[in-house]
């Protein structure tokens, strides 16, 4: 094979569901419990994830379902309402903002489809108490007939006409997400207005995505938003379905039928075996990671993220390129490591740092003292060690979260637990090491729960914090059990 950037993405695909060509997207895509939750018919989802779950793609997928029965979906992009609920500093005052404004742009994009979109349409939608669907309902139903239509809008017009659906997607609410009281309140507005909009107008229904830090901190500082609660799909992932996306990926790129369902059931080492087109079968790494199967050296360094896995794909397959190599090596993954934890750093900076001005210093900060490698344990940490850790770096950098939080080392604990920077890890009694992600426990406390698990630093992170001593990395790191 040769590991060109078309090759590369075409097998790997994008980092971003907007860069995908739909088709593509939907040959490989993975129509999980997830998926059917958000789709359901019901007035208002809230697809609630981190950066990289594949929040958009779903959107993205469903949408093109929706198109494909006739319907009609509407996408609002940040662009759409950046203006919106910025205004008034009356809570109440800023729902009702919301509610018209989108009703405003709702609106304007259903008529715009139907093509029926003119100056007189548009000033009623500017109409306080406005009911939108029964107004597009009467509207459509008097003029279609006085109106030139293409086919494909008669199709959307009748359709609206026997089904009054329409489905409004509100995706990547996070941008310029900073994190401040007035954010937090903005986002609350906007979901209490969709949940009202929903119940005022039959068949006009919600889908939602907000990053699960956003969601977190909004469901924690606003009472009003316990309503919305029961809406609420998390876009979560297993190592095991990750894995499974992946040979869909590679399957499909090779025009080999692959059904989701029996391989969901094959178990991983038989799972593996279809990477041998692409990938060496065995890692021959040292200390933990020597002569052990690449699957496992793959899933260990993702964060239980799909792009994760798309970055590190696409980095060893451009070095196998550079190495003229036809499969992607040992060293091909070993050579991109240190590239890409220092990229997961840089975005996990990116993503909070508008939640925690100084994260850089907080994570940088982390990394082990020359006592912890002499003992082994820079990485991994009881609770009271890890207190004692944040500590320290509270005692020499100056680190206050910017909605005025206290910096304490349990604050600063469950923050970097939250982001996934840590997990909590446990021995079985056999032996295996059990992870689990903030995601699994769903706590929605501001204090740093000990659930008798130790800490320990995501193996994504670490070549980024220790690059002066790989060989260390590989001697303590356990690989994942297959989960």
């Amino acid at each position: 094979m040769k590991f060109d950037d078309t090759t590369i993405q075409a097998l790997f695909g994008f980092e971003d569901a907007e860069s995908e060509s739909i088709d593509r997207l939907k040959e490989y895509y993975l129509k999980k419990d997830t998926y059917d939750r958000v789709v359901a018919d019901l007035p208002v989802r809230i697809l609630v994830g981190h950066k990289g779950t594949g929040k958009s793609a779903l959107f993205k997928v469903a949408m093109s379902e929706e198109q494909e029965k006739g319907n009609l979906p509407i996408l609002i992009k940040p662009d759409d309402i950046a203006e919106l609920g910025k205004d008034d500093e009356n809570f109440l005052l800023r729902i009702r903002q919301w509610k018209y404004g989108l009703t405003k742009i709702i609106g304007e994009k259903v008529f715009s489809e139907f093509g029926l979109l003119d100056d007189s349409v548009l000033s009623k939608l500017t109409k306080f108490g406005l009911k939108l669907s029964n107004y597009i309902y009467e509207t459509v139903s008097t003029v279609k007939d006085n109106v030139d239509l293409l086919e494909s809008q008669k199709l959307l017009v009748s359709n609206f006409l026997s089904k009054r659906k329409i489905v409004v997607y509100i995706d990547d609410l996070d941008r310029g997400w900073e994190g401040k009281p007035d954010d937090i309140s903005r986002i609350s507005a906007l979901l209490n207005s969709v949940r009202d909009l929903a119940n005022e107008n039959k068949g006009i229904s919600f889908k939602v995505s907000l990053r699960s830090d956003v969601y977190y901190l909004v469901r924690t500082s606003d009472e009003s938003t316990d309503k919305i609660e029961s809406s609420v799909v998390w876009c979560e992932w297993s190592n095991h379905e990750i894995l499974v996306l992946l040979v869909k990926r590679i399957l499909t790129f090779f025009d080999i039928s692959a059904d989701y369902n029996n391989l969901l059931k094959t178990d991983q080492f038989y799972l593996s075996q279809h990477l041998d087109r692409v990938f060496e079968r065995r890692f021959q790494g040292r200390g933990k990671w020597s002569d052990t199967y690449t699957y496992k050296v793959l899933m260990s360094m993702i964060r239980k993220r799909p792009r994760d896995l798309v970055k590190l794909c696409s980095l060893s397959a451009q070095s196998a390129k550079r190495n003229n190599s036809s499969i992607i090596k040992t060293e091909n993954l070993q050579g991109i490591f240190e590239e890409y934890s220092q990229g997961r750093i840089q975005d996990t900076i990116n993503e909070f740092r508008s939640e925690l001005p100084s994260i850089d210093k907080l994570i940088f900060g982390m990394k082990p003292t020359r006592k912890q490698k002499q003992s082994g344990n820079g990485y991994v940490y009881t609770t009271q060690e890890l207190n004692a850790k944040i500590r320290n770096i509270l005692q020499n950098h100056k680190i206050i979260f910017k909605n005025g939080r206290a910096a304490e080392p349990k604050t600063i604990a469950q923050f970097l637990f939250k982001i996934n920077f840590l997990t909590a890890r446990k021995e079985l009694d056999n032996g295996e090491i059990q992870r689990k992600y903030f995601e699994e426990n769903r706590y929605l406390s501001s204090d740093f729960v000990d659930f008798g698990y130790d800490w320990e630093v995501h193996p994504a992170f670490r070549w980024a914090l220790q690059p002066d001593d790989i060989t260390d990395v590989f001697a303590k790191l356990s690989l994942i059990s297959d989960k």
